[in-house]
């Protein structure tokens, strides 16, 4: 089994930036489709940013390129979503999910909650304008 745990959560201005990390244990994580999805009450969980933790190209959400990034610590097992110009519409609970098979990059729906096994129990960012 998967276990993953997020932290780095928190309040900011708009504007204002936070990484979120998320510490993977219990499988090899390099070998590891995972994701940043991000909820806010009373709509579908929604797909931020991806990436195979054993290397190769990430992809984001239209509403985050060029503000988010994804990258990881291979020493440390641990997968980070750093977050800059931060806007009040990012603000919802964030969530880290893992596809040990891959099917998020092969199937190319990364952005599709389904297809992910494991999820963290999520980690709030309220940002204020």
């Amino acid at each position: 089994q998967v276990q993953l745990q997020e932290s780095g959560g928190g309040s900011v201005q708009a504007g204002g930036s936070l990484t979120l990390s998320c510490v993977v244990s219990g499988y090899t994580y390099s070998r590891l489709c995972m994701a940043w999805f991000r909820q806010v009450p009373g709509k579908d969980r929604e797909g931020v940013a991806h990436t195979y933790t054993g290397g190769g190209n990430t992809f984001y959400a239209t509403s985050v390129e060029g503000r988010f990034t994804i990258s990881q610590d291979t020493g440390k097992n641990t997968l980070y979503l750093r977050m800059n110009s931060l806007k009040p519409e990012d603000t919802a609970m964030y969530y880290c999910a893992a596809d040990r098979a891959c099917r998020s990059l092969y199937e190319r729906t990364w952005y599709t909650s389904s297809v992910y096994e494991f999820w963290g129990q999520g980690t709030q960012v309220t940002v204020s304008s």
